[in-house]
């Protein structure tokens, strides 16, 4: 996501500090080259080597080590990130002062507030203080990016807000900034993962969806500067950053989970791979073992055909997940279920199918179909994204 990028990364006297290494590490396996600027107090918390080796450049410190550095080092950089910023940096950048390395280089940063971003690391009384406050959002009307800071304990041993935001939190924020923000004013309903339909209080009949897919449009949608909502059934991934996340275990609880959120949604995507049937008379204890046994089962309701059905509703996408070139299946969706959109997916292809991190799809609407090559879910993700905008707002 970051390939090709400069990032300047400034360390101030915080904690924190050690956790910038991690920053590091992170920015560079995204294809990003990374120099840092420290200042003193910060080389109490972590040292110029550990992250000189981290980020494979030299460290700058001093301004006047090396003449016009604090110049020539942001004219060639795209973005700028102070992870941890103590109240002092921040106050000193709101105010002006260039007193040192990274203060002079924040300035000389000139015209592109945008592109720094600043995660705030401090004690809650610090954090809390109308003085402070009134730095921080002198920075946040010029546009200065923030994020966090996390609410818990703090290194002083109290609690309250003021811990540095997690990593995966600011790595968010950097890839969002680059970013394009074509999903602003969009409310994105996803729906992600199998459903369990219970057999007694230990078994439960599923399926293989690992939710990869629904997560990377969700975080997709986030990044392009939605508003998102994901219902997830039951997975083992973390949700993304930023995304509001309701869990469903069952079909009817997703069903009453997207019934319940599709009036506020201007873009609906149905990427869960709900069970098809569910035991009619669930056993309320364990079933005891034996030689047979069959069951009962039921139709679980159709969310996309209900979904359909409203006289009032978003923009709905589905999936149609098949096993061999079963495509018509797919067309047949689309109509039946009066969608506006179905992609199909043979998951029975070589790095197509469930739990893994690739995908290969056709997008199919009522224009056309576009074949996509085996790719990673988040660009697959990106792609239906591009497709759904090019319909509605160029129809």
């Amino acid at each position: 996501m970051l390939k090709g990028k400069s990032i300047l990364l400034g360390i101030t006297g915080s904690v924190a500090a050690y956790k910038s290494i991690d920053i590091i590490r992170r920015l560079k396996q995204e294809g990003a080259s990374v120099r840092v600027i420290m200042t003193e107090a910060s080389k109490r918390f972590v040292t110029p080597l550990s992250v000189e080796l981290a980020a494979g450049e030299r460290v700058y410190t001093d301004m006047f080590e090396i003449p016009l550095s604090h110049v020539n080092l942001p004219a060639s950089a795209d973005f700028f990130v102070v992870a941890p910023a103590t109240a002092n940096s921040i106050s000193k950048y709101a105010h002006g002062i260039a007193d040192d390395m990274l203060g002079t280089t924040l300035l000389a940063f000139i015209g592109r507030p945008e592109m720094v971003l600043m995660a705030p690391a401090m004690n809650w009384r610090m954090y809390e203080n109308p003085v402070f406050q009134k730095n921080l959002n002198s920075l946040v009307s010029l546009g200065v990016k923030f994020v966090g800071p996390d609410r818990g304990s703090l290194a002083c041993g109290e609690e309250g807000i003021g811990r540095m935001a997690a990593i995966e939190k600011i790595m968010e924020a950097i890839i969002a900034a680059f970013t394009k923000q074509d999903l602003a004013g969009e409310h994105v309903l996803v729906t992600a993962g199998p459903t369990r339909e219970y057999i007694d209080p230990v078994r439960y009949i599923s399926n293989r969806s690992s939710g990869k897919m629904g997560y990377a449009l969700a975080r997709t949608a986030r990044r392009r500067g939605a508003e998102v909502t994901l219902i997830s059934g039951p997975v083992s991934i973390r949700p993304p950053e930023g995304v509001d996340v309701i869990f469903a275990e069952s079909s009817q609880d997703m069903f009453t989970a997207v019934m319940d959120n599709i009036p506020m949604s201007s873009l609906f995507i149905m990427s869960a791979a709900v069970a098809d049937f569910r035991v009619a008379e669930p056993n309320t204890s364990k079933i005891e073992k034996r030689d047979r046994f069959s069951l009962n089962l039921l139709k679980t309701a159709d969310i996309l055909e209900a979904a359909g059905k409203l006289k009032k509703r978003p923009y709905t996408a589905g999936f149609s997940a098949e096993t061999g070139p079963r495509i018509d299946r797919a067309r047949r969706k689309l109509t039946a279920k009066n969608i506006d959109m179905i992609v199909f997916n043979d998951v029975s292809g070589k790095g197509s199918g469930f739990d893994v991190d690739t995908n290969e799809v056709i997008i199919i609407d009522r224009e056309g179909e576009r074949k996509l090559p085996v790719m990673e879910k988040d660009d697959v993700a990106a792609a239906i994204f591009d497709r759904i905008l090019e319909l509605k707002y160029n129809s």
